[in-house]
């Protein structure tokens, strides 16, 4: 497939475009040529020294990735930054970015797959940014607070223990979902009735904000609730005929 081709699809399907005055990254093709194939895509949650060099070893022609390289663009391509991009110009691998269109998209985000993780139904989008929305809300059967601290506890944590912040009630309910840094979402999660929020890492002031909202605040890490993104991103590319691979690099944050 053409690369052109693989990024427009990608975009279409990710609406990239409605991000584009919301999201600090720049999403879409950020590292590539005009012109190129892709015949073996890799994905990874981060572009970094460590993904880049395994893509490029595993003889992929690009790089999916959901946390990119590029936040507002480069003043000077210089130190870290050069010694990520020089290797992908150097051996011709395209970087192709997705950061808050995959979080939010209500099928194949992060947020969604989570949703799926923990079995919630009966969904909506959640976490509403910029006029567009970057997690989900759904329901569960009663559950006890440890249970669902045990369904997190399966994620790819690097052997983190999930922190739990043990302020609501005593069976949850409604859980509302934004994966990596979702904590500024404690009032809204408080706002739609949801007993839990579930989300990657926590803010000096959610503990607070949860005490007195009454309501479960579960952190089960960055990285291990943006796994779910990339690795759907990588089921809809290998249906298009393209070879793919998974580079899964757990920060244990």
């Amino acid at each position: 497939m053409d690369l052109t081709t693989f990024c427009a699809r990608l975009d279409d399907r990710l609406r990239t475009d409605a991000y584009a005055d919301v999201d600090a990254s720049a999403n879409g093709l950020q590292v590539g040529p005009d012109e190129g194939t892709v015949d073996h895509a890799a994905f990874a949650v981060d572009a970094a020294s460590a993904t880049i060099e395994t893509a490029i070893d595993r003889g992929a022609d690009c790089l999916v990735v959901h946390h990119g390289l590029s936040w507002g663009g480069f003043d000077r391509l210089t130190g870290r930054d050069y010694e990520r991009i020089a290797p992908l110009v150097r051996e011709g691998v395209a970087l192709y970015v997705s950061h808050l269109p995959l979080d939010g998209h209500q099928e194949l985000g992060n947020a969604a797959g989570l949703a799926d993780h923990l079995g919630l139904e009966k969904r909506e989008p959640f976490g509403e940014y910029g006029g567009e929305y970057i997690g989900q809300r759904g329901r569960t059967d009663p559950v006890a607070p440890h249970d669902l601290a045990d369904a997190l506890s399966s994620l790819d944590t690097g052997g983190e223990t999930v922190q739990h912040l043990e302020f609501g009630p005593d069976r949850i309910e409604e859980v509302a979902v934004v994966t990596g840094s979702g904590a500024d979402w404690l009032a809204e999660a408080e706002a739609v009735g949801a007993d839990a929020l579930v989300t990657g890492e926590g803010k000096q002031q959610l503990y607070h904000e949860a005490r007195e909202a009454g309501v479960h605040a579960f952190l089960a890490g960055h990285y291990a609730t943006e796994t779910f993104g990339v690795r759907a991103l990588r089921d809809l590319v290998d249906s298009w005929g393209v070879e793919t691979t998974f580079l899964d690099h757990p920060t244990g944050l």
